[in-house]
């Protein structure tokens, strides 16, 4: 039998030594690695696009350091109730007509009690009915609440990992790795698909982006879209003040978690309204596939549909459609028309 090329092998059992020489290679090197990779399984010209929404905003009890959302800190933020479904399905029909075709809800609660669920199930139900795919961030999961959004018909819950197990404790005291390890495992279980990445900026060392993607490549199933983000660092946050990272560290964590997740969408996340058009299309080039299409990702800023339809515009990238195929970003007023 003829061998398989070693880049399109999905493996599970990536050491720390193998992924830090990634990140040493050489930067050409890497991205044509990490281009090659992307090419195998993936059209490299088409982005699948996601619209995050906020349907419960601020007083979660957590206290991650990166987040305005926590209770713990002042930064201004008003609390919001949970959303009533219709005005999720009018924000998901903008957001489809717009060109995405996964709707994510994202409720700010350590984990959801069972009135908070059914009203998420709910929601579930009323996105899908659009046609479009649907993902939910709502904190902890135990295995039964997993089960109960999978018979709802949700299919992605994201969860991510934030930073490597070493780092932790220096960006959340509130929960362990261990439980967030458990509710992926869960969601997993319950034949969910899984959504989680980490964020880039928070202080972390090389190391350190190099044990957490090792951690991602390293589960029984990669996650089906890794959100690779860059922290926003928003005033009144503890790590507010930070010094930003290198925005070629960043593409470079971008091109390791394509080579070593190499069917996984790899989403170039938060933190995009503080990178440059030219920043943006070195992560596509090093296999990000993926964006958030909208201008607010829970309540932080993003850039405007526009200026990213132009943007994928100039790189001749195209939006990729449920049924896999590719069409170009519609115009804020084509978007208008088709939701009228």
């Amino acid at each position: 039998m003829e061998s398989v090329p070693q880049d399109t092998v999905t493996r599970h059992d990536w050491r720390l030594e193998e992924i830090e020489a990634l990140f040493e290679l050489p930067f050409n090197d890497l991205l044509f690695q990490a281009q090659t990779t992307h090419r195998r399984h993936f059209d490299p010209n088409a982005v699948q696009v996601s619209t995050l929404l906020s349907v419960k905003t601020g007083a979660c009890p957590e206290d991650c350091k990166y987040c305005p959302q926590s209770v713990r800190y002042d930064t201004g933020l008003e609390r919001e109730s949970l959303m009533d479904v219709d005005e999720v399905v009018r924000a998901a029909e903008r957001a489809r007509a717009a060109g995405a075709t996964r709707f994510c809800m994202g409720a700010a609660w350590r984990s959801p009690k069972r009135k908070d669920l059914e009203a998420m199930c709910r929601m579930v139900e009323a996105v899908k009915a659009l046609g479009m795919e649907t993902c939910v961030t709502a904190g902890m999961l135990t295995a039964e609440q997993a089960q109960t959004l999978k018979e709802t018909g949700l299919d992605y819950y994201n969860h991510n990992v934030d930073t490597s197990p070493e780092y932790y404790d220096q960006v959340v005291t509130t929960r362990t790795y261990e439980d967030r390890l458990d509710t992926l495992e869960n969601v997993r279980e319950a034949g969910l698909k899984t959504c989680c990445g980490g964020i880039v900026g928070m202080g972390e060392t090389v190391r350190d982006r190099a044990r957490m993607l090792q951690v991602l490549a390293n589960l029984p199933e990669h996650p089906g879209s890794v959100p690779i983000n860059q922290l926003i660092q928003v005033p009144g946050t503890p790590f507010h003040g930070l010094d930003p990272v290198d925005p070629l560290d960043f593409v470079r964590t971008i091109a390791v978690a394509r080579i070593i997740m190499p069917r996984s969408y790899v989403r170039l996340s938060a933190g995009r309204t503080e990178m440059s058009d030219e920043t943006q299309a070195l992560c596509f080039m090093a296999g990000a596939n993926s964006i958030f299409y909208g201008d607010k990702l829970l309540t932080t800023g993003n850039p405007d549909a526009d200026h990213d339809r132009r943007l994928l515009e100039r790189l001749g990238l195209r939006f990729e459609t449920v049924e896999g195929e590719t069409v170009t970003p519609p115009k804020p007023e084509d978007a208008e028309a088709a939701r009228a």
